[in-house]
């Protein structure tokens, strides 16, 4: 009897506690957590259950709805706000050792003399390498609060003795530009990896840089960017578009019709624009090409880019958590909705699998819109599609004539990057002198025989068994990734891209544009 009691004690302190949680359903909610905590058999972790359950919840709405715990908070945040702590250096683990591939530019390893090539053994008194340590632990030691010291044993070429380096922990920036130089006389190409809270800033610097070149056309490169805020993409649009010209609305069942503008003060409002897309290209990225594009302002290039049209608010949890909840979708300024179907979840992780099994990303014929989805654009009135996603203007189907399992490969196995590293490591001092700049080692510099049988002799070693007829339909892949790997590691990302995009069919099918008589004129 006493033990009826003390469960009838048990269930009313349930119903008390519940009585003023809000709806029936939030109450039953707490109810059973409430009940599962103080009455089950064996004791349960509160905390885990919670997240647990809020993870099947989210599950039930759409695939970006999502539960962030606070460690994913902070890692999720860090390339969008623009920088983090840390010493500052770019790095590979190459055979359970971190290479210095170069110390960020006047960061606070370069201020203290830690050089590209260096090799860091231990942090303070902590080994780092020999000792199967992951890249993330190793992340942790390096990284730290602004200010704060750490002691870098390092090893150098050349150089008998360890070095030891203190360095000074600073805020390191992480750029959103990847790339922007003057890809022929006139014309510019900027290339951005995502948009976070510099975006705007970094491409207006880029861009009057570039106009100082004599820029007159510009190819802004979109292809695998990911996406960010939203407001980086609004800025981002305005510097393309007319005042009161509207970039971009979002609209929820709860969330009323927000529109937002070009305040009509951007810097490239009247040179001629190519925007290239793919299929990875997605969200903020698919504000600013579908806003170009209904506008007319200028000629959109590539593959369907991937349909993210969902607005996300995040929602900050007591202990640093965060659940990421769709609140809204994004439309185009012609009403097109961005967002793909996600009825089936399955299917909608499928999708660019899907699209490449039925051909849509080597050949456009393989594309079909129903005439429900066709729209006109805002001032030229050409038919555009909705559906989910940016349809392009002009389609460049994807190259699968040079890759092959073996190719694949040895890029899975990091065979790639480790030789490139090895290479570096060994002739940097010779390729310092041979090439003063990087139009020299562009112009001159060839892979030889000696380096693609290293190459391939690495790969044996790494399990990479070698297919002489797939190795030579590869080869061209093989040696432009070589020399553009050598061209990141000496310079940046800038040169690595200047020698890939010479390979890049969206970016020579834009040249092709802006260099066509027929749109000469017709996209000023």
């Amino acid at each position: 009897m006493k033990k009826v009691y003390i469960l009838l004690a048990c269930l009313w302190a349930i119903t008390t506690q519940a009585q003023d949680f809000g709806s029936p359903a939030m109450r039953k909610l707490q109810m059973a957590e409430y009940a599962i905590t103080n009455l089950y058999v064996d004791k349960v972790d509160e905390d885990k259950m919670v997240e647990e359950a809020i993870i099947k919840m989210l599950a039930q709405l759409d695939p970006h709805s999502t539960y962030s715990d606070a460690e994913e908070v902070k890692k999720m945040n860090e390339p969008l706000q623009g920088n983090f702590e840390g010493i500052g250096v770019q790095f590979q683990m190459i055979e359970d050792t971190l290479l210095v591939v170069q110390p960020v530019s006047n960061g606070p390893s370069e201020k203290v003399g830690i050089l590209a090539g260096d090799r860091i053994i231990a942090v303070n008194d902590s080994a780092i390498a020999g000792v199967k340590m992951s890249t993330e632990d190793i992340m942790k030691r390096l990284r730290g609060p602004k200010d704060s010291k750490v002691d870098l044993t390092i090893v150098r070429r050349g150089v008998k003795d360890p070095l030891v380096f203190t360095v000074k922990r600073d805020k390191i920036p992480i750029l959103s530009l990847d790339a922007s130089y003057m890809i022929q006389p006139k014309i510019g190409y900027i290339r951005i990896n995502r948009f976070g809270a510099t975006t705007a800033e970094e491409f207006k610097k880029a861009m009057k840089d570039l106009q100082k070149q004599g820029m007159e056309d510009l190819v802004l490169d979109l292809q695998g960017n990911g996406g960010g805020y939203l407001n980086a993409a609004i800025d981002l649009a305005n510097e393309f578009l007319g005042q009161k010209e509207l970039i971009v609305y979002t609209e929820g069942r709860a969330a009323q019709r927000s529109e937002f503008f070009a305040k009509g003060n951007g810097e490239f409002r009247n040179g001629r624009l190519v925007v290239l897309v793919d299929e990875y290209t997605a969200s903020a990225s698919e504000i600013v090409s579908g806003a170009i594009q209904d506008w007319d302002r200028g000629i959109i290039v590539g593959r369907r880019s991937f349909g993210k049209g969902l607005v996300q608010r995040p929602v900050e949890l007591p202990d640093g958590s965060m659940i990421r909840l769709t609140i809204a979708r994004y439309y185009t300024p012609s009403g097109r909705c961005i967002q793909k179907p996600y009825d089936s979840e399955t299917d909608y992780n499928k999708d660019l699998i899907d699209r490449f099994n039925h051909g849509e990303l080597m050949n456009a014929d393989s594309i079909h819109f129903p005439d429900s989805l066709k729209v006109q654009t805002k001032k030229l009135k050409r038919t555009v599609y909705g559906g989910g996603g940016i349809m392009p203007d002009y389609f460049v189907p994807i190259d699968t004539t040079l890759f092959t399992d073996y190719h694949r490969n040895l890029v899975a196995k990091g065979v790639v990057i480790k030789y490139v590293m090895k290479y570096i490591e060994n002739q940097r001092k010779e390729l310092a002198n041979k090439y003063k700049n990087f139009d020299e080692f562009n112009k001159k510099f060839v892979i030889s025989d000696d380096m693609l049988s290293a190459l391939r002799e690495m790969g044996e070693k790494e399990g990479v068994k070698f297919d002489e007829q797939q190795y030579e339909k590869s080869l061209p892949l093989i040696k432009i990734q070589l020399k553009a790997l050598l061209a990141r590691d000496i310079w940046d990302m800038n040169e690595y891209f200047q020698i890939m995009n010479t390979t890049n069919e969206s970016v020579q099918k834009a040249l092709e544009i802006l260099n066509s008589k027929e749109f000469k004129e017709k996209l000023k």
